[in-house]
């Protein structure tokens, strides 16, 4: 008996793999979490074998180390890899038996140099899958530019190697094979990655732009080197984790879920070491939150937003929740290396209103309300329109003078030089989700005259409102969901 099992995380956009034949399983990339992995196998009466890496993740913190204490299974990376806990180095063409079926780890540097790429064969010997990791998406190739900087190796250097590792060593496979990739649309690991999760090889040397026949490596190169925005902060500190260790998973959550009373809470607020993280559903923050709390949803793309405006992966965290998601949160957290979770407000927000502590709230309203009050270009006076989608979206179509003040690069922006406080200021992006978030970083730094508008961005391009942009035609197809 076999099976293959893609286990997909959305928050992450993250595909892991659990392959399981004649009472041994392989693992391909696990989350940080090991009880997927544990509770499948069992369930299924097998022994984890093998946790195969495809190479040093950027970003979250994958599960290896905890899953290899807990199975006694061996980590597997490819040519190049060196980490500082023990691990099974392969030489590229190295087959591994699991059960009846067999995996051979193809070298394919690029994405980084130790990307590696395992084919997998049936118990006929006959080629039928290959779990690409980052080296080659559903419509796209994994960035060049995220490997852990140990050498002089450009972003140029490894796309070269990246268009040999797709032309020599997986272009060459069976049309029929199945790609099944490390991550989807949705993922800042590539560009244009689709939707779907898997596919086969010669469907994408069909759709695939990296895997067109007639491109030069020259074109190659540049195409996959362009117009790529900046990694996320905590990407470089989650690849070191990967490649360096990190402590139990267990601890983070122990520590995490530990209940705070309101009073816990309230002696805190004034505590630079500590952020208050308020990841309950937006419609919920903007009717009130305590003062000084960050809101990041934790039902939106929840882990990366974290990584990309807590810049101290080592960060003290206090979480205001809904009851009863305290272990989703903390889990997500750890995910992306943050570990520190001191604990969660204990009834979550209606304990702190119970308790006669002070509120705050950020004026919000629906977009329909906005298009059909806010002043136009002649009227506007001391009100002014920030803009928090990423450049891209902006440049695509964007409200006459607005200022692009993108989420993405919010930790790195001096408010002072852009925006004053002594000015009204309406904040948008897509949907709502990014704005809110954007707003409660800007109430933090004294912000306050601020109207947080909710909903849908077509909803304004649909309006009287003064649009301007290079295509606005096609704002759907380019922007990133919020």
């Amino acid at each position: 008996m076999k099976h293959i099992e893609q286990i997909y995380t959305n928050c992450l956009a993250q595909g892991s793999y659990f392959i399981e034949s004649n009472g041994e399983a392989a693992v391909i990339d696990p989350l940080r979490e090991t009880f997927p992995y544990i509770e499948r196998a069992n369930e299924r009466g097998v022994k984890i074998k093998y946790i195969f890496e495809t190479h040093f993740h950027a970003d979250f913190v994958s599960g290896h180390l905890d899953l290899a204490k807990k199975t006694g299974a061996t980590i597997v990376y490819g040519p190049t890899a060196e980490t500082q806990f023990e691990k099974h180095t392969a030489i590229d063409g190295e087959q591994f038996s699991i059960g009846d079926l067999s995996i051979k780890a193809l070298h394919t540097p690029g994405h980084t140099p130790e990307s590696t790429t395992y084919l997998l064969f049936d118990e006929r010997g006959q080629e039928r899958a290959i779990f690409t990791g980052d080296t080659l998406f559903i419509g796209d190739v994994g960035r060049p530019d995220l490997a852990q900087k140990a050498s002089d190796l450009t972003k140029e250097d490894l796309a070269g190697w990246l268009f040999d590792s797709l032309r020599n060593k997986i272009m060459t496979l069976p049309d029929d094979i199945i790609i099944y990739p490390a991550h989807g649309a949705g993922s800042s690991c590539g560009k244009n990655m689709s939707s779907e999760t898997s596919d086969t090889l010669g469907n994408q040397k069909k759709t695939n732009y990296a895997l067109r026949a007639d491109m030069s490596k020259s074109e190659f190169i540049d195409e996959v080197t362009a117009d790529l925005m900046p990694p996320p902060q905590y990407f470089a500190k989650n690849a070191a984790l990967n490649k360096k260790g990190y402590s139990s998973i267990d601890d983070a959550m122990s520590q995490g879920l530990r209940p705070l009373s309101p009073a816990d809470i309230r002696a805190i607020q004034d505590d630079s070491s500590v952020i208050i993280l308020d990841v309950r559903v937006r419609g919920h923050f903007v009717k009130g939150f305590i003062p000084g709390s960050l809101f990041i949803g934790l039902d939106g793309s929840f882990a990366p937003w974290v990584g990309a405006l807590i810049t101290d992966i080592k960060q003290k965290i206090a979480l205001v929740i809904e009851p009863g998601r305290e272990e989703e949160a903390v889990r997500r957290l750890a995910r992306v290396g943050y570990d520190n979770a001191i604990g969660f407000l204990k009834g979550g927000f209606d304990s702190w209103k119970e308790a006669g502590y002070t509120v705050d709230k950020i004026n919000s309203i629906d977009v329909s309300h906005f298009t059909n009050t806010f002043p136009d270009e002649h009227g506007r006076g001391d009100i002014e329109v920030i803009d928090v989608r990423n450049p891209n979206e902006f440049d695509t179509s964007h409200i006459v003078d607005a200022i692009s003040l993108p989420l993405d690069f919010f930790n790195t922006t001096d408010f002072a030089e852009t925006i004053a406080k002594d000015k009204r200021y309406y904040v948008h992006c897509r949907s709502g989700f990014r704005s809110t978030i954007a707003s409660s970083l800007l109430y933090k730094q004294g912000y306050t005259n601020l109207t947080n508008v909710i909903g849908k961005f077509d909803t304004i391009k649909e309006s009287e409102i003064g649009i301007e942009g290079s295509c606005p035609s096609l704002l759907i197809e380019q922007a990133i969901k919020s």
